[in-house]
C-alpha cells in the first residue's frame, strides 16, 4: 500500500478514491479487502488534500492597484496577514 506512482495525478487519484468510496459504501466485500481499499482511500485522500495545498499556495489574487492596473497578490500573504485581499485592495486604494 506504502507504493506510490512516480507522477500521480490529482485527477487521478480522485477518480480512484471516488471508485474506492463507491465500493466501500455498496457493503457487499469481505473485511479484509475493505481494509485494504480504506487504506488505500486514506492514501489517496491524503494524497489528493496535499495537492490541493501546493495548489493552494499558487493561488495569486489579481487586485488593481490605485492606478487601475493589475498586480499579483499571494492568496497566502492576505490570509497570513489576517486580511482579506479586498480589505488590502480599499488599503492601496487609501494611499
Amino acid at each position: 500500500m506504502g507504493e506510490r506512482m512516480p507522477k500521480e495525478r490529482f485527477e487521478d487519484a480522485l477518480n480512484k478514491l471516488e471508485k474506492i468510496v463507491a465500493q466501500l459504501e455498496e457493503g457487499d466485500i469481505p473485511l479484509e479487502e475493505s481494509l485494504k481499499l480504506f487504506e488505500e482511500g486514506i492514501r489517496l485522500s491524503r494524497f489528493c488534500n496535499q495537492k490541493l495545498d501546493e495548489a493552494e499556495k499558487k493561488v495569486e489574487i489579481l487586485l488593481k492597484d490605485k492606478n487601475g492596473v493589475l498586480k499579483p497578490r499571494s492568496y497566502g500573504a492576505s490570509a497570513n496577514s489576517g486580511q482579506t485581499p479586498l480589505d488590502d485592495a480599499e488599503e492601496e486604494e487609501e494611499d
